[in-house]
């Protein structure tokens, strides 16, 4: 996408799927809203400072990847990972912070699954302000979702991803009701002759039951989109909107966020926000310090405590994740449940909030991995983030 106009075979388009082969990615995720139609999360004030405290020797941590025969380091780890962007926060202060590909400091880029722990976060919010009910069943709140799988699904099933909707999260397979939701939520005009949902909240009534809520823990985006339209429901406002007001005007961020839209201008709750490293690192800074931030209580510290418990083990194991024994998932938040009490927010291509209580670690990381499934980068993450934190209690300066 370089030239006046780039050449053909440099062009990347919405309309023909290109933006999202790799590696037209690299530069897709970090240029959305040149693509797609978007709508603000508006910041406020002057930008919160960050201090800065960098360090020398965070590059050459040795750990072991799982499964790996030879230890990394941790720049290795990060060409791996095929990694934007990174800023790692130790007790407030940016520690360590990298840029790779097309990413800037000041630039934007994909947060993908990371949404929904934003959208999570608010509804947590909702609840401990007695504005959401989380016992209360879904068709409570948004009645045109009664006929559908979510209908008899309670709010905190939603939140918790343990609804029995018949939703397939499998990138690989075009025909799992992930691609038929993004058909859905593509804002170009559909082609001729089709005729299923045009926007999100349609298809989110086409959504059936395939087994009993409450049963275990299955990760699928409809949940997010359904949470993000009961928030508008209970709240007026959209989950842009709602974000901006309630967090993102009170961190004292240094760019406005934005989210990708579908063709009425309803925002992509389950992946569609877009964010700078650095703003990113901040809200997770607030989570670490229990909702405050700056000497104000941004959100309540009972969410950040109900988050920090994390949900019922044994449906999360249900799920089989090989990789993540243990874990839990709790407003729509990843629990590991280990020493540390670490918890994330994690997307595809290797995005990831990553907070370490113990260690007074913050990680946010921006990638595009060619791979989309976690399972990917995992082996080398998990362990580069422990190994950091243990390195950083050892020698904390």
């Amino acid at each position: 996408m370089v030239g006046s106009p780039p050449p053909p075979d440099r062009v990347v388009r919405f309309e023909d799927g290109s933006y999202f082969g790799f590696p037209a990615m690299r530069w897709s995720v970090a240029n959305f809203r040149q693509l797609m139609p978007t709508v603000a999360v508006a910041r406020a004030g002057a930008p919160a400072p960050l201090p800065r405290a960098l360090r020398d020797d965070i590059d050459g941590i040795s750990f072991l990847p799982i499964g790996a025969a030879q230890p990394i380091t941790w720049a290795e780890s990060l060409l791996a990972t095929y990694t934007d962007g990174i800023a790692v926060l130790h007790r407030g202060r940016i520690v360590y912070e990298r840029y790779f590909g097309v990413l800037e400091p000041d630039g934007l880029h994909g947060a993908m699954s990371i949404t929904k722990s934003f959208v999570g976060t608010l509804a947590a919010v909702l609840v401990a302000e007695g504005q959401l009910d989380p016992a209360r069943p879904v068709a409570d709140y948004v009645p045109e979702l009664a006929a559908s799988g979510f209908g008899d699904a309670t709010v905190r099933q939603v939140m918790d991803m343990t609804t029995g909707i018949r939703f397939r999260e499998d990138y690989a397979d075009p025909n799992a009701e992930i691609w038929a939701h993004a058909r859905a939520g593509n804002p170009l005009p559909k082609p001729a002759g089709y005729v299923g949902p045009r926007t999100y909240y349609e298809f989110l009534q086409t959504v059936g039951k395939a087994g009993e809520h409450g049963d275990g823990f299955a990760y699928k985006t409809a949940n997010t989109d359904a949470l993000g339209w009961i928030l508008a429901r209970v709240t007026g406002r959209s989950v842009a909107q709602l974000l901006a007001e309630r967090i993102w005007s009170r961190l004292g961020a240094e760019h406005d966020a934005y989210f990708s839209v579908d063709s009425v201008g309803t925002p992509f709750a389950g992946g569609g926000l877009n964010t700078s490293l650095r703003d990113l690192a901040r809200f997770g800074e607030m989570l670490r310090n229990g909702g405050l931030w700056n000497g104000t209580q941004v959100v309540p510290a009972a969410v950040v405590e109900d988050i920090r418990r994390g949900g019922d083990r044994a449906a999360f194991a249900r799920a089989g994740y090989e990789l993540l024994e243990g874990w839990s998932y709790r407003n729509m938040w990843w629990v590991t449940h280990d020493d540390h009490g670490a918890f994330a927010a994690r997307g595809v291509h290797g995005q990831v909030l990553y907070i370490d209580p113990v260690a007074e670690l913050v990680i946010a990381r921006f990638a595009s991995h060619p791979i989309a499934a976690n399972a990917a980068t995992d082996p080398i993450s998990l362990p580069a983030y422990r190994a950091l934190a243990d390195h950083l209690l050892a020698d904390p300066r």
